[in-house]
């Protein structure tokens, strides 16, 4: 790096099934020292999440998670090391395991920022990467599913240093006193974060000598810089998004082709398994799927009612590939025919996403604020002109031009529809 020594830390744990880490990584970065890498055969491994040599049907030699190799994982740490004041550190925590009911727990989803960060390292530079995980545990994976474990952090990840994650708040209190600032986003005390209950639960002299040092240093927000790495895509990012976009486009097609559906259920759960049959990995948030008047209720997510076949259906889901996400939302007649006034609806909608996508472009200078003010306004006089009385506060409540709005009972001003 060209203006001298940076460095990068945070806190790492993986936690299995496959890609669950649900503490945090630990991110540090020094003058480069090599050192010799250990001869675990990855084929012969049971790990925390899908690796090429133990899942090739799912990546490709050099890939960390689909479509995005380990060197690109390295290449972001640096990027966003070279953005931090000299001998700088950054905290990131990862997500926690979240729990329905008693040891019943969700699908776990990794923090955007820390999966965005994380991975192997093919580089060297000068920083050292530092992964501080779950060890191995053959009695507790038997229960909860593989763990990298420590050496994973080194032979997998390419981490350059590994340790133990229960021993992270002894570490950190060496990293952090020697820095001159810390960016963190994870560090407020009412954070639920696994990091922040290190820093101000844990009962030991270490985490309460770790809370000290935190308490004196100079904190920065970390947030802003996260988002200035992620705003351009990579190459490799927009040939996954293109995936995940593909794969999920397909549902929504194969699901428009059948007129049979008669509950919001069957359909939702159509999209689910075509986005995972079409490649995605899994859903990529809980999907809307509205008949009829349900449709007003811009997350209506009960899906639970009947579908009539005099109605239009409202689907709003998508898949994820890889951590990236597709959000489509269309709307379709149950019957496989638009009536006359549905038809005119879903046009005055069609004609605003057309003219609003074609803005999309950067020669266009138009802020998301402004395109959403152009479909706000182009929606008004479509509904205007086909009869709808657009003047003073009808409708009571902010406006979102969101194809959920399809107004689905309607009057007009003129006519008997």
């Amino acid at each position: 790096m060209s203006n001298g020594l940076r460095a990068l830390r945070g806190a790492v744990r993986f936690v299995a099934p496959i890609c669950r880490p649900a503490l945090r990584q630990h991110l540090v970065f020094t003058p480069v020292s090599r050192r010799s890498y250990a001869s675990v055969s990855a084929a012969d491994e049971q790990f925390g999440q899908p690796v090429h040599e133990t899942h090739p049907h799912l990546l490709k030699p050099g890939e960390l998670t689909p479509g995005i190799t380990a060197l690109e994982y390295a290449q972001r740490r640096s990027k966003l090391a070279s953005k931090l004041s000299n001998n700088g550190i950054a905290i990131l925590a990862a997500a926690d395991v979240k729990y329905r009911s008693g040891a019943v727990f969700y699908d776990y989803h990794q923090e955007s920022n820390f999966f965005y960060l994380t991975g192997k390292s093919n580089s060297q530079d000068d920083h050292t990467f530092h992964l501080f995980v779950r060890p191995k545990n053959p009695k507790e994976e038997q229960w909860d599913g593989s763990r990298s474990g420590t050496q994973a952090a080194l032979d997998v990840f390419n981490a350059d240093e590994s340790g133990d994650i229960k021993d992270i708040d002894k570490h950190l209190t060496n990293l952090i006193s020697s820095a001159s600032s810390i960016y963190t986003d994870a560090l407020p005390s009412s954070s639920t974060s696994p990091f922040s209950r290190i820093v101000h639960t844990k009962p030991s002299p270490s985490s309460s000598n770790l809370s000290t040092i935190l308490d004196r240093a100079s904190v920065k927000p970390l947030k802003s810089l996260m988002n200035d790495l992620r705003n351009i895509k990579s190459d490799a990012e927009i040939d996954t998004m293109r995936i995940a976009g593909k794969a999920s486009g397909r549902a929504f097609t194969e699901a428009m082709r059948c007129n049979s559906w008669t509950k919001e259920k069957d359909l939702a759960a159509f999209l689910e398994y075509k986005f995972k049959r079409n490649g995605c990995d899994t859903s990529a948030y809980v999907p809307v799927v509205a008949g009829g008047k349900n449709a007003s209720q811009i997350h209506y997510v009960r899906n639970d009612d009947v579908l009539l076949e005099q109605d239009l259906v409202l689907a709003d889901a998508g898949g994820e590939y890889g951590n990236y996400i597709t959000d489509i939302t269309r709307s379709w007649p149950i019957s496989g025919t638009f009536t006359p006034p549905q038809k005119d609806l879903y046009n005055a909608i069609l004609a605003t996403q057309r003219t609003c996508i074609s803005l999309c472009r950067a020669s266009s200078a138009n802020s998301l604020d402004k395109l959403h003010e152009i479909a706000e306004n182009t929606l008004k006089d479509s509904l205007k002109g086909l009869g709808f009385d657009m003047s003073g506060n009808v409708r009571g409540t902010p406006f979102y031009p969101s194809p959920p709005l399809l107004f689905p009972v309607w009057k007009k001003t003129r006519g008997n529809d």
